[in-house]
């Protein structure tokens, strides 16, 4: 005779019928889901704290960044100054507040200026072919082939420094890799039966560019934005510790990182600030960026079931 169906006696698993037990594609799946929904909680959480420390500073006075007070010079932190004081006596904490401004203010702005042209010439790439497709893609190999931080100095180097010249540079200098992984999706996308077929439909092609190609980007184009707002985070930093973003005295995290260079030993807390800024600003870029990745990817795979 056939022996009757056992249950699992497996660890953990006690009572459960075998025939009942998840699947492993079930339980990666729940996995995947728990795991990007707990990247975008904790990257959106740090970044909503950052954006409201920057619209707050607008309203809540907190010191004067740049008022200097030499008999209080490199102070550690205390009750009047929560995060000490740098070699000029100004307050740490009220530059902090005031570099979340400048550092977001233009990674947002070059950003949307990279996903904006990046974006705009990738599509019109895949959807153009013949030499407007061959412009593009090789303007774009030319884009990458050079360090997009080597062209920024240069550019910055002959435009000036301040807020708007070192925005836009970054804005157009980081705009090739933006515009290779639009042209890969979208040229696959304008490849796709049913494109095709509303293109012989007669549907216009703005129309059907619009309705069919670009709305399946828009996934891409969060994920890109994400990480290409962490590097130029990064970048800005980098030019401004060098001296070439931000004019000198301005309350950036660059500035200050670079200020802290002759103080390391004799007041840390110089660093700590604005490297721990950093840091924050940029985790919660790649946090949100792998979890829109995972949110993407766990779309696809209940589609594809």
């Amino acid at each position: 005779m056939t022996a009757p169906l056992q249950r699992s006696e497996a660890p953990g698993d006690a009572g459960v019928p075998l025939a009942d037990a998840p699947t492993p594609v079930g339980v990666l799946r729940r996995r995947a889901g728990t795991g990007h929904t707990a990247s975008l909680y904790v990257g959106g959480a740090i970044a909503a704290v950052l954006v409201a420390t920057a619209l707050l500073s607008l309203f809540v006075h907190l010191g004067d960044p740049n008022a200097t007070d030499l008999l209080g010079r490199l102070h550690s932190p205390d009750g009047a100054h929560l995060a000490g004081t740098d070699e000029l006596g100004r307050d740490i904490l009220a530059r902090l507040v005031r570099g979340v401004r400048w550092s977001l203010g233009i990674g947002t702005i070059a950003t949307a200026i990279a996903v904006t042209i990046g974006a705009t010439l990738g599509t019109i790439g895949a959807w153009r072919p013949g030499i407007v497709r061959t412009l593009m893609v090789r303007s774009t190999d030319i884009g990458i082939s050079f360090p997009f931080l080597v062209i920024a100095v240069v550019i910055v180097a002959v435009v000036g420094h301040g807020f708007w010249p070192l925005t836009l540079t970054l804005g157009v200098v980081a705009w090739p890799t933006m515009a290779r992984v639009i042209y890969a999706q979208a040229r696959g996308l304008c490849e796709r039966e049913y494109v095709l077929a509303a293109r012989l439909a007669g549907v216009g092609g703005l129309r059907s560019l619009l309705t069919h190609v670009l709305p399946p980007l828009v996934p891409h184009l969060q994920v890109m934005a994400a990480f290409t707002f962490a590097d130029l985070l990064v970048a800005e930093s980098g030019l401004s510790f060098l001296g070439l973003g931000a004019p000198l005295g301005e309350a950036t995290w660059g500035n200050m990182l670079s200020a802290s260079r002759a103080y390391l030993i004799q007041a840390p807390w110089m660093m700590l600030g604005p490297a721990t800024a950093i840091v924050l600003a940029v985790l919660a870029a790649n946090l949100v960026g792998d979890g829109l990745t995972a949110r993407d990817h766990a779309k696809r795979s209940r589609s594809a079931a």
